[in-house]
């Protein structure tokens, strides 16, 4: 198993690496106390606005004995609105912190940062790029439920042009034997090509769909928001707001041991009347975000450098 000194991107997880985070997972879960790395400190430095995210990251470093130092909204209350670079900022932060979880408006940031770092990165989402925490909680969270990942049906719904967590996802669910993956979206929020020769290179089925049709033949929904904070034209983002939406019309189509997952915030895309259906495991699946990050920062902070 190779050894991890930033987590970046998806592609760097193969099984054997999932299968062990997923493991040390399901033992934190279950008592996180032979795990516990006192003295150490993480910085959260998000440059974009989040909840679950960075508060999952801060739970898991204190639930691991860790202490934790913290930035919110950093692209306007940091060193950045005097014209600090990333790079610089990030070797001030290093510093301070034994590891770096870093959120970024710019597609490529995390890896930059790793490149001048003397600490442990873990992108938390770099822009419209990846966000391959997000992924590997997902994954756990299906991996839960139907207690392997082959053979699967993944629908994915909203936007997919700039939603990095669907695409994170896709790179993972190719390691995996035979899924098939279903697109749902506005035609200007469509997956970008450079996943979809991805899937089709490590031929993995995938196919554009109609709404209807695709939460029939799903076990796995995935709805995500249409991001609006990516939109530089609002008239097109006008056009591609609710146009789907799960809501207790629909329920019948969804197959009675499917589940519908939503990495979170939502809007009108999943009506609160359905958070009572069993089928609906997005505030788990929120609450994994805890054991897989607490199971990466462990990973990172105990391997030898």
């Amino acid at each position: 198993m190779e050894k991890l000194n930033h987590i970046i991107e998806s592609q760097q997880f193969d099984r054997e690496l999932l299968d062990y985070i997923f493991s040390l997972a399901d033992l934190m879960k279950t008592d996180p106390s032979p795990f516990q790395i006192p003295g150490k400190i993480m910085a959260t430095l998000f440059y974009e606005p989040s909840t679950r995210t960075r508060l999952s990251f801060e739970s898991a470093m204190l639930q691991l004995g860790g202490n934790v130092i913290s930035t919110e909204s950093a692209q306007e209350f940091s060193s950045f609105s005097k014209g600090e670079s990333l790079e610089d900022t990030i070797k001030v932060t290093a510093g301070y912190a034994d590891i770096i979880a870093l959120r970024h408006f710019e597609i490529g940031s995390a890896k930059l940062a790793a490149s001048v770092s003397s600490k442990p990165i873990i992108n938390a989402g770099d822009g419209a790029g990846q966000h391959p925490t997000q992924a590997l909680l997902d994954l756990y969270t299906i991996r839960n439920h139907f207690n392997n990942i082959n053979n699967l049906t993944v629908c994915m719904i909203g936007d997919l042009r700039y939603g990095r967590t669907v695409r994170s996802l896709c790179y993972l669910l190719g390691r995996f034997y035979n899924p098939r993956i279903l697109f749902v979206s506005p035609k200007i929020c469509r997956m970008e090509e450079d996943i979809r020769q991805f899937l089709t290179k490590n031929d993995v089925q995938w196919e554009e769909m109609d709404f209807q049709t695709a939460i029939k033949e799903a076990d796995c929904i995935y709805m995500t928001r249409i991001q609006k904070e990516r939109f530089l034209d609002m008239n097109l983002y006008a056009q591609a707001i609710d146009q789907f939406r799960l809501d207790k019309s629909v329920l019948p189509m969804i197959k009675p041991r499917a589940i519908v997952m939503h990495p979170l915030p939502r809007e009108k895309e999943i009506h609160p009347e359905l958070d009572d259906d069993p089928r609906m495991v997005y505030f788990e699946q929120a609450q994994n975000g805890v054991w897989i990050r607490m199971a990466l920062i462990h990973l990172l902070l105990t391997s030898s450098r």
